[in-house]
C-alpha cells in the first residue's frame, strides 16, 4: 500500500472504516467527487483550524498544503503534509510525492492520510488511516500534547467523511 511506502514508521496512528453497499469503482469515484463541506461538522472543524470549510474535496486539496502523494484507482488515495501541527498556523511545508520521503527537518512532523478500499463480492470496506511521524524528540512531545486534544476532532472529521462517501456511493 502507498501509505506503507511513504511512511512505514510512525509515532501516532488513527484508523476508521465503514462498509458500503457499492463496488470499489463506485466508492472510489464517490471519494474523488464528494464535497466534504456538505457536512456541518467538517465545515466547522476545518474553520476552527483556520482552513476554508467550503468546497473541500480530494480534487481541490492541491489548493492547500495537503498534497495527494499518490493513488491507485479503486484501491487507495494517499494525502500527505509536513507541518508544526501544534503551533497556531502550523508552518506547513511544501511537500509532494517527490520530496515527502526525504523531508526530515527537526522540529516538524510528517503526516499521511489515506482512503483505502477492499471490495468483496457485494460490499466495499472503505478505511481511512492517519499516521504521524515526528522528526525529533521535541516535536514528538509537542505533537503528543496537541494530539491529546485534537485527536477526537480529527477522528470525527474522518468518520464524517466516510459517511458522506458512503451516502454518495450508495446513491448510485
Amino acid at each position: 500500500m502507498l501509505i506503507d511506502e511513504f511512511l512505514p514508521e510512525y509515532d501516532f496512528v488513527e484508523t476508521h472504516s465503514i462498509a458500503i453497499d457499492a463496488s470499489a469503482e463506485q466508492v472510489y469515484a464517490a471519494a474523488n467527487d464528494v464535497d466534504f463541506s456538505e457536512s456541518f461538522i467538517v465545515r466547522c472543524l476545518l474553520r476552527l483550524r483556520g482552513m476554508s470549510g467550503e468546497g473541500v474535496s480530494l480534487r481541490n486539496l492541491e489548493y492547500s498544503k495537503f498534497k495527494i502523494l499518490g493513488s491507485v484507482p479503486n484501491k487507495e488515495v494517499l494525502i500527505g503534509l509536513a507541518s508544526k501541527f501544534w503551533t497556531p498556523w502550523g508552518d506547513m511545508q511544501t511537500v509532494d510525492a517527490t520530496n515527502f520521503r526525504e523531508f526530515e527537518t527537526p522540529g516538524y512532523a510528517k503526516a499521511v492520510w489515506n482512503f483505502s478500499l477492499n471490495w468483496t463480492s457485494d460490499k466495499t470496506s472503505l478505511r481511512t488511516e492517519t499516521r504521524i511521524r515526528c522528526l525529533d524528540d521535541a516535536s514528538r512531545r509537542s505533537f503528543g500534547f496537541y494530539w491529546t486534544f485534537v485527536q477526537p476532532f480529527s477522528g470525527l472529521i474522518r468518520i464524517e467523511m466516510l459517511k458522506i462517501i458512503k451516502r454518495k456511493a450508495e446513491a448510485h
